[in-house]
């Protein structure tokens, strides 16, 4: 059974037989925006992104190589289409000698830059962990008591601190606490490995949870602490 599915049994379930017709129509619309709200944000987020790299991508191609020039209607997605090639190409030239020469070049021009540099590491780094995954970045979620005793919130284990945290004399974890809705913002907190209560949740759901305030619970979880 689908999610609106699940919705519209839910608000039947709901739905005395007796209520007037002003609750019965609010009660349709309800149903009506949970049916295609998901639906119609999802395909104004996919056309937005396929206009914006058919404005500024396809602007690149010349008329000669440009299907359109040859085709009676202009086709959407060719934009997309042409930075995906270009992607690849890219990837598959810097994964040769010469490639990775070039980029080792570039990052050693960028190196001697002293306001660009900070931004390129950054942006490399959270891009390499995000795509790459590495160092199990984000795999786990956790329960931890935050900002008080008493108080618990999710957080997300982001591996083994360094050396120089590690001082503390603890077996700490990384754990980065999301601030909701605004999961891109938050806390990054060194908790002891005792302290933290693994949960079988997936990082998905977990971030649903957040990005929801709440609302959207999924299956409960049976919590570990470790």
């Amino acid at each position: 059974m689908t999610e609106p599915e699940k919705e519209l049994t839910i608000l039947a379930q709901l739905s005395p037989r007796n209520w007037h017709p002003g609750a019965r129509l609010r009660g349709y619309f309800i149903a009506g925006v949970l049916v295609t709200a998901p639906l119609g944000v999802t395909l104004y987020l996919t056309w937005s992104i396929i206009t914006f790299f058919d404005q500024h991508v396809r602007a690149l191609v010349p008329d000669r190589y440009n299907p359109e020039s040859h085709l009676p209607i202009a086709v959407p997605g060719l934009g997309l289409l042409a930075a995906v090639i270009a992607l690849i190409l890219v990837g598959w030239l810097t994964a040769g000698i010469v490639g990775r020469f070039v980029v080792s070049i570039g990052e050693r021009l960028v190196a001697r830059m002293p306001f660009v540099r900070g931004i390129y590491g950054f942006v490399k780094q959270v891009i390499e962990t995000t795509v790459r995954q590495r160092g199990g970045a984000f795999r786990q979620v956790v329960l931890i008591e935050f900002p008080r005793r008493g108080a618990w919130t999710l957080g997300f284990v982001a591996g083994a601190p360094n050396e120089e945290i590690r001082r503390a004399g603890e077996d700490l974890l990384s754990v980065f606490v999301p601030t909701s809705p605004n999961p891109t913002s938050g806390y990054l907190l060194f908790v002891p490995r005792k302290d933290a209560i693994a949960l079988q949740m997936p990082v998905e759901e977990g971030l649903k949870l957040i990005v929801s305030g709440g609302i959207a619970q999924g299956a409960s979880v049976q919590p570990e602490r470790k």
